[in-house]
Parts: structure tokens; C-alpha cells; sequence
């Protein structure tokens, strides 16, 4: 059972955005992006006649390959969702995935080419829904960070971004409503009711000018003007929060990056369950001594920058980093891996044979940390880091 728990794990790693130093995981990553920009790159070709008619059976096999592809990784997903969603059994994880923004743009990318197998009836309308498929760049907004400042970027101002859009939307209806009053009586086709100048409000608060509807009275001519003027005023607002979100986002990065550089800052992960006492508490309640800071978030697939008001939640990967302790004092600790013949197997800590200078720090049982106490029973296959200065057989020496 571990062994499969242990492949299952290893292949959500792989098909997860891969760290540097697993090379399986960033091949992985690489394939997945050429393939996408493949199946996109054909569908745009088959769209121009000449090259459907000389190359299209090609085009199918490409469409083909890439679905099958985009296939296998749905399932593959699936079958590693429980540890996309800690805490959750496989298949509530599985659904929450499917039900996600992610999973509904992975089953619309190849189920509309399957559909027309079963429902031949209904073949131009599915091969119409596979243009849903161009939905999957944003999966590749995961592996890039110029993409990924994007995304954090209209996140963190989303506040103020929905703020400006409401007041566009007031202005546009307070315009259209004015501009009904003023050109009616001159244009009753053109301005037959309070929404129908919607569609000029639109085009000349977003500064886009089409000039199909425009006024033709004194007075409406004066309106417009005024509308031009406040449109232009409205489109830089939202560019302004923007821009300035931008600013932010790189000052902060270039901050995080000197701060690693001249303190040498170390990094560590680490992922919260929903009994840890950090889960459901916000970061400045946390008491990190100086020098410590949470640089980064990741929560569902994404990664959140940490602010002080953030509330942490369960299955969050928080990454913790600390500032380098310069000394010439190392801790020498030692690992032990019990096996069945091991005289520690089923043996309670407070019952060992052990000196008393020698402290048993840590334990590892199945992927999982354990703080040791008396009465906790080893077993066998259980990781024991500790802290000794006798000599131990099989230990393996690790220097902190």
C-alpha cells in the first residue's frame, strides 16, 4: 500500500508545476506547454481553407494526439487529487478538482471531441465548443512567472479594479439616460428609450469612437463632449490601479530577491492540516521572531503574496523563509531508519536504551512528522533524527 501511495505521490509531482531540481517534472511541464500551443497552432491552421484541403488529415492526427494527451492528463489528475486538496478522500478531492476553474477548462478541452461519437446528431455544435480549448493557455499562466505577476497582480487590486467598474457603469447609465432626454424628440429611431443609448455611452466613455449613434442637437453635442472628457478620465483610473499593482508586485520581488542575497535567507515549506494551530489564523497573529517571514503562499494551485491581514487555511504551503545564523557552531545529528530486527521496533521513546545526552528529535513515520514523547511506540520503517554522540551502527550523520 505504500509503495502505491508512494507512486501516486510521485506522479502528481510530476505532473504539478515541477521544482528546478526535478528534471521528470520540468520535461513534464514542457511537453504539456508545446502540446497545448500545438493543438491551438492546428486548430488556427484549419481554419484557412487551402491549408484544411492539403493538410487536414494531418491537422486530425495532431488534433488527435493532443486530445488523447490532454486526456490522459485529466485522469492522471484525478487520480492524484487527494493531494491537491489535503485532508479530503479521493474522491471528494476529485470532484472539488473537476468542479474547479482549472478542471472545468481541462474536461471542456477534450470532451467536446468525444462527444460526436455518441451524439452524431449533435457534431457542429460540440466542434463548436472545442474552441473552449483555447481556454487552456491560462493553465500555462502556472509555469511562467511573467504570467503569474499578471494574475497577482488583478488579484490584489480586485477591490479597486470592481470599484472603478462600478462607477463606469453608473456614469454610463446616468449618460444614456441624459443623452434619451436631450435627443429624443430630434431622434426618435436612434434614442427610443432610456437604454438604447447604452451602446453610444459605451463607445464614448471607453474612448472606442465607432460613430454609428452620436447626438445631433446643441445641447447634445455639449453632453458628449463633457461624456469624452470624463471617459478618458475613467479608462486611466483602472490603468492607474494597474500600473500601480505592478510597481508594487516587482518592489516587492526585487526587495524579497536582495533580502536573499545580502542576509543569505534560507526556505523551507511547510503545509498546513486543519488541527494545526496556524490554520484559520491571519499571518501578523502568527509571533514569527525577527528575521522570520512568510515570502510566499500556495493555496489550490496558486500562489498568493502574503499580506498581514491573510488568513491561512487548511492545505496552505506556506514558504517560510529565515535569515541565515552566521556561526561556527554545528548541531550533528544522526538518522536512523528502523527495520524489523531493529531492538527500537515496538519499543515506547521513554523505554529505549539510550544515554541520556542523547535526544531524540524528530521522527518521520509515512511522510509524516512526529514530536516525540514517551509514549510514543516506534515502528518499524520509522525515520528517527536525534541528537547523540555515540556512535550508532547504520546511522547516517547529518550536520545542521
Amino acid at each position: 500500500m505504500d509503495i502505491i501511495l508512494r507512486r501516486r505521490r510521485r506522479i502528481f509531482e510530476i505532473v504539478e508545476i515541477g521544482s528546478t531540481g526535478d528534471w521528470l517534472s520540468r520535461l513534464y511541464d514542457l511537453v504539456y506547454t508545446l502540446t497545448i500551443l500545438l493543438n491551438l497552432t492546428a486548430t488556427i491552421l484549419g481554419t484557412f481553407a487551402p491549408i484544411e484541403a492539403r493538410y487536414g488529415a494531418l491537422l486530425d492526427v495532431i488534433d488527435l494526439i493532443t486530445v488523447v494527451f490532454f486526456t490522459a492528463d485529466f485522469a492522471l489528475r484525478i487520480y492524484t487529487a487527494d493531494f491537491r486538496f489535503p485532508g479530503k478522500t479521493l474522491p471528494r478531492a476529485a470532484a472539488r478538482y473537476m468542479v474547479s476553474f482549472s478542471g472545468i477548462i481541462d474536461i471542456l478541452s477534450f470532451l467536446p471531441f468525444y462527444l460526436p461519437w455518441f451524439f452524431p446528431s449533435g457534431a457542429v455544435a460540440f466542434r463548436m465548443l472545442r474552441v473552449i480549448r483555447i481556454f487552456r493557455l491560462f493553465r500555462i499562466n502556472s509555469y511562467y512567472d511573467s504570467l503569474n505577476v499578471i494574475t497577482s497582480v488583478l488579484s490584489s487590486k480586485r477591490r479597486q479594479l470592481m470599484s472603478s467598474v462600478c462607477i463606469i457603469l453608473v456614469l454610463m447609465l446616468a449618460s444614456s439616460l441624459c443623452m434619451y432626454s436631450l435627443e429624443n424628440a430630434a431622434q426618435p429611431d436612434v434614442f427610443k428609450n432610456a437604454f438604447s443609448g447604452i451602446w453610444w455611452a459605451a463607445s464614448t466613455l471607453l474612448t472606442v469612437g465607432y460613430g454609428d449613434i452620436y447626438p445631433i442637437t446643441t445641447a447634445g453635442r455639449i453632453l458628449g463632449i463633457i461624456i469624452t472628457f470624463l471617459g478618458v478620465g475613467m479608462v486611466a483610473i483602472p490603468t492607474g490601479i494597474i500600473s500601480a499593482g505592478f510597481i508594487e508586485q516587482d518592489t516587492r520581488l526585487k526587495r524579497m530577491t536582495e533580502q536573499a542575497s545580502e542576509f543569505d535567507m534560507h526556505f523551507i515549506k511547510v503545509q498546513l492540516h486543519k488541527n494545526d494551530g496556524w490554520t484559520g489564523r491571519e499571518i501578523k497573529d502568527l509571533g514569527f521572531p525577527g528575521g522570520v517571514i512568510v515570502a510566499a503562499i500556495q493555496r489550490e494551485g496558486r500562489v498568493i503574496v502574503p499580506k498581514g491581514d491573510t488568513k491561512l487555511k487548511d492545505g496552505d504551503v506556506l514558504v517560510i523563509g529565515a535569515e541565515h545564523f552566521k556561526d561556527d557552531w554545528h548541531i550533528d545529528l544522526k538518522e536512523v531508519v528502523l527495520h524489523r530486527q531493529s531492538p527500537w521496533n515496538g519499543t515506547a521513546i521513554r523505554d529505549l536504551d539510550i544515554s541520556r545526552q542523547t535526544i531524540i528529535v524528530m521522527i518521520r513515520r509515512r511522510g509524516t512528522m512526529l514530536v516525540p514523547n514517551g509514549d510514543l511506540i516506534l515502528r518499524e520503517g520509522d525515520e528517527v533524527l536525534l541528537y547523540t554522540k555515540s556512535h550508532i551502527t547504520d546511522a547516517i550523520d547529518i550536520q545542521i
